[in-house]
Parts: C-alpha cells; structure tokens; sequence
C-alpha cells in the first residue's frame, strides 16, 4: 500500500480564505494529490492522498503558514487514492454546528491522550476517580460501523443536532467524567465546549479523535470499524481500510 492518506485539521480564525483557496489549490494540483480541503472563518480541514513525497510537501507547505505550524496529519495507507478529484472548498464552518457562540478557535476544551483515555478504561475511571462516560458525538451511521465499548450515542443524523439532544441529558453526567470523541477531533472538539458552557463540570475531547487513538493504543476499549468520509468508507484499528460498503 503506497498511498498515504492524511486528515488534519485546525481551528484558527482564517481571513484570507480566498487567498489560501487559490495557492492551495494550486499546490495540491502541482503535486497530484486528490481530496478535500475545506476552508471556513473558524480555520482548516483536510483529507488529502498521494505519495510519501507529494504528501510531506503540501505538509511543509501549509506548516510555512505560522497558523498551521502545529499542524499533526494523522496518517493511514491504502492501495489507491480513496479520492476522486482535488478539491479545496470555503464553507462557513469547518463542521457544522449551527451554534455560533461555539468558538473553538478562541480556546480549546481541555483534551485527553489516547494512552491516558486507555488507562482510564483499563480502571473504569479518572484520575480523580471519577467514572469515565464515552460520549459519540458522530451521526447514527457512523456510530454503526463501530464505536467505544459502552459509548453514549444520541443516534443524531447530522452534527447539528446534537445540542438539543444533549440538553435533554446534563444530569446523567453528575460526579463523572464525560470524554467526547468523534472520527478525527473536530465534532468532539466543538462538542466539549458546547458541554463545558451549559455547565456540565468534568469534560474532555479525546485529542486526535478515533484515529489517533488507533494510531497510539490501537483498538482497545474500543468495537468495529471507524467510519471515514472517502471511499475506503472505513478502517479499522490497525487503520487499514476495512471490507464492505457501509453508507453512501
């Protein structure tokens, strides 16, 4: 498999979207790289495929942005590119939330590390002791192809959704711990601030999301396949792309 597949993201108030749409679509064409970049107010997402060379290019490319020197790629392999085309896309939020006062790229929600999310799983609690509640924050089809042992899901169809539906549940999250998690960071990311305003105490954002979790512990804790908007359509915990088509 010589194709490496990376997804990353930041959020950083972005001005120039126009700008940056043009020099990046460019770059990424230049260097034959196929997927999705998208753009929004909020900062970056990126899901791009090509070879070891191409990728750690456009890598340095976007890193020579001071606003994206901190950039981590999770990557992955596969056989061909799971990418039709080059795409570099503005939007108005880099997943979408419909809550604008959620402002990641004002301050991040405190986060948690794969291997410190394990050790916490291994015991059934915290640090402190607390019980640790795996929160999904994906849609229901997601969630389908697979998700953490015992993980609470509001079996949501699109993002959006997901504020309402957890107003209905803060005091289930009494005297615990709730760690959010997502495919890549990104939901869990807006998620754990939306929770931390409405006042539920104790909440983290599992950093990297699910496959940064597999990348550092592999799958532990955790059952199926994790869910990817390309056309591998999933991989496992050994992040290679999984068998079968799951949504279209």
């Amino acid at each position: 498999m010589s194709v490496i597949n990376i997804s990353c993201y930041k959020f950083v108030a972005l001005a120039d979207r126009e700008v940056l749409k043009t020099d990046l679509a460019s770059r990424c064409l230049e260097l034959g790289l196929k997927g999705t970049i998208l753009l929004a107010p909020e900062g970056i997402n990126v899901f791009l495929a090509g070879s070891r060379a191409a990728i750690d290019a456009i890598v340095a490319h976007l890193r020579s942005d001071p606003r994206f020197a901190d950039l981590a790629p999770k990557e992955s392999l596969s056989a061909e590119p799971p990418f039709k085309r080059m795409r570099v896309r503005l939007k108005k939020e880099i997943i979408t939330m419909k809550h604008p006062l959620i402002r990641p790229e004002a301050g991040r929600a405190p986060s948690v590390a794969a291997a410190t999310l394990k050790q916490w799983l291994d015991r059934g609690m915290d640090d402190a002791g607390r019980p640790v509640v795996m929160l999904d924050t994906r849609n229901d089809y997601e969630v389908a192809a697979g998700t953490f042992d015992q993980a609470v899901d509001y079996g949501i169809g699109v993002f959006s959704e997901f504020p309402l539906r957890l107003a209905a549940h803060c005091a289930d999250y009494a005297g615990k711990t709730v760690v959010s998690f997502c495919t890549g960071g990104i939901r869990c990311e807006k998620a754990a601030i939306h929770m931390k305003e409405i006042g539920i105490e104790s909440v983290y954002q599992l950093e990297g999301g699910i496959l940064k979790y597999f990348e550092e512990v592999g799958g532990a804790h955790y059952r199926g396949d994790c869910f990817v908007f390309d056309e591998r359509e999933g991989v496992g915990a050994d992040l290679q792309p999984a068998s079968g088509r799951l949504h279209r």
